[in-house]
């Protein structure tokens, strides 16, 4: 048996007639189209530009910390600059970046669909993005915003007034990530194609649905704590801040009641990526398929008990910090469900090394070390030496960036083809694999140990002893920074001249190869009707994996 879809011709795939690409043409088309295709596509732009941003200012941290003292800038810029890099990776690149870009322009594909449930929302959740972005852009150009992304008060109550222009454009980010999430939502529960039940869902989706339950139960926390503390700058309202017979800790107890969560709003998309990229070259189904799906939801459930964690040295009760460090661990359960279960689905797989598996086998690596050492975080003895040190900052940026960064990356590796109709040089991608992979590990495994021997994170100056290791972190920042170029020209050169992309280029089982390349204006010609999974790679013939077109489905179905 197989997924049932309409023959279509290989032609189509570059007529103009066909290609979203191509079938509407001007800015006015993209500005106001309802198309979840070309949505998703300015949301990876948008996402993409907010990454330079974010990139570039951690290229001035770790260039300012080569030596002691002042090297490139002074104190007060430092602190802007180290703020306005964790806004904009987390609030403007980490949190929308598979979701809004990969998620809207492949959940409806994958669910057999036309679009998603609300077009007209959709789009609306963009332009809200936009909104926010501008409101985040004029808090770095009237301003200094120097309280660290986490806006800790009382610091952040009685800061420069530019704070107020940054909290509201997260404030307004947050609506995006709730309309998105309702629309993903309702798209999963109420248009799937005929034959597509819950346990033959790609796991991809149930990674996005899992996401938009955190997105619409979370968010709204965060622009509450965002909204008072605005009302506190501005009404003189007591709220948070001591001095006016407020509670600073109570500020803590929101932002991380919403942040942790959020943590997994950003690494469960990529987990849902390495999914669907593991599967397709191993060329096996993925092991204890509903395991893995049900741990996705587990995450998202989990994520909203263990807020206070982050806060073992805030001054809790003993016997709280004690029920946050138990469920700490118990957190871990499912995350091992799904790195047990990608290792199981490579044994004896016929794996192929291709640019999209040496990032998810990256991710595989980094995010396993993210989440050990994160052990050590949850343990109540040494997370008050750990507390607030390098330490910190590398275990947030192996689960982040070693998680989630590699993950985006490498569903736009797996996705380019389908995305653009274009194919990439594999050779530069491999070349810049090692670079990022490389640069990454030398950047913050060196910060594991500095943290370790008691470096204090966000600190603009350090002693002596740290300088060789803060010397080794800023050269693989250096070296990850080569790679992400390389990447970058890599794709331009792509979109000028790359090769024509076939329909299914990794002789992939998902949905979405069984489309054409570009996708059609409404997904499919015809509506299909899904009566394999999409890991059922022993049901699918060799026609079918390269050509993605059989000529008969029935005889295929029958045979298998």
């Amino acid at each position: 048996m197989t997924a049932e879809v309409a023959p279509q011709p290989h032609s189509s795939a570059h007529d103009e007639s066909e290609g979203y690409l191509t079938h509407e043409r001007g800015l006015k088309s993209w500005l106001f189209t309802l198309d979840h295709k070309r949505i998703g596509l300015m949301y990876l732009g948008s996402v993409l530009a907010a990454f330079l941003l974010g990139g570039i200012m951690a290229l001035l941290v770790r260039t300012e910390l080569l030596f002691p003292g002042e090297t490139l800038m002074e104190a007060d810029t430092y602190n802007q600059v180290f703020t306005l890099h964790g806004a904009i990776m987390v609030f403007l690149f980490i949190i929308p970046s598979v979701p809004a870009a990969l998620g809207n322009f492949f959940l409806p594909i994958m669910l057999g669909t036309k679009d998603v449930a609300f077009p007209k929302l959709n789009l609306g959740s963009f332009y809200i993005y936009v909104l926010g972005t501008i409101f985040t852009l004029i808090a770095i150009i009237v301003g200094h915003v120097d309280t660290g992304w986490t806006f800790y008060t009382p610091y952040s109550a009685r800061a420069d007034s530019s704070v107020i222009w940054m909290t509201m454009g997260v404030f307004i980010l947050g609506f995006s990530s709730i309309l998105t999430g309702v629309n993903f939502i309702a798209t999963v529960h109420k248009m799937r194609a005929p034959g597509l039940h819950w346990k033959r869902l790609p796991l991809f989706i149930w990674g996005i649905y899992a996401t938009s339950i955190i997105q619409v139960l979370a968010t709204p926390v965060l622009a509450i704590t965002l909204f008072l503390l605005t009302m506190e700058k501005t009404l003189t309202v007591g709220i948070f801040d001591p001095a006016l017979g407020g509670d600073p800790v109570l500020f803590q107890h929101f932002f991380w009641f919403y942040s942790h969560p959020a943590v997994y709003i950003m690494i469960l998309p990529g987990m849902a990526v390495v999914n669907e990229v593991i599967a397709t070259f191993s060329q096996r189904k993925i092991f204890g398929y509903m395991f893995v799906a049900m741990s996705s939801i587990s995450l998202a459930l989990l994520g909203f008990l263990v807020w206070g964690h982050h806060m073992f040295t805030a001054g809790m009760s003993e016997y709280a910090t004690m029920v946050f460090s138990a469920l700490t661990f118990l957190v871990a359960i499912p995350s091992g469900v799904k790195v047990f279960n990608w290792v199981a689905t490579l044994y004896q797989g016929s794996i192929s090394f291709a640019s999209p598996m040496l990032y998810s086998l990256g991710f595989l690596a980094l995010f396993t070390i993210g989440g050990l050492t994160g052990l050590f975080l949850g343990i109540l003895s040494v997370d008050i030496h750990l507390h607030d040190t390098y330490f910190v900052v590398a275990h947030f940026h192996y689960v982040m960036v070693g998680g989630t960064v590699f993950g985006f990356i490498s569903g736009l590796h797996y996705w380019w083809p389908k995305m653009t109709g274009k194919m990439y040089n594999e050779t530069l991608a491999k070349i810049a694999f090692w670079f990022v992979f490389i640069g990454f590990n030398v950047t913050f495994f060196s910060q594991f140990i500095m943290g370790s021997q008691g470096m204090p994170r966000r600190y603009y100056d350090y002693l002596d002893q740290f300088q060789p290791l803060h010397m080794a972190s800023s050269g693989g920042a250096y070296i990850l920074g080569v790679g992400f170029l390389i990447m970058l020209f890599m794709f331009i050169k792509s979109l000028m001249s790359g090769e024509k992309a076939p329909p299914n280029p990794w002789a992939s089982a998902g949905y979405e190869w069984l489309t054409t390349t570009p996708v059609h204006p409404h997904n499919f010609a015809e509506p299909p009707v899904m009566t394999r999974g999409p890991y059922d790679y022993h049901l699918c013939t060799e026609e079918e994996l390269w050509d993605g077109f059989p000529e008969d489905f029935e005889k295929q179905a029958e045979k298998a």
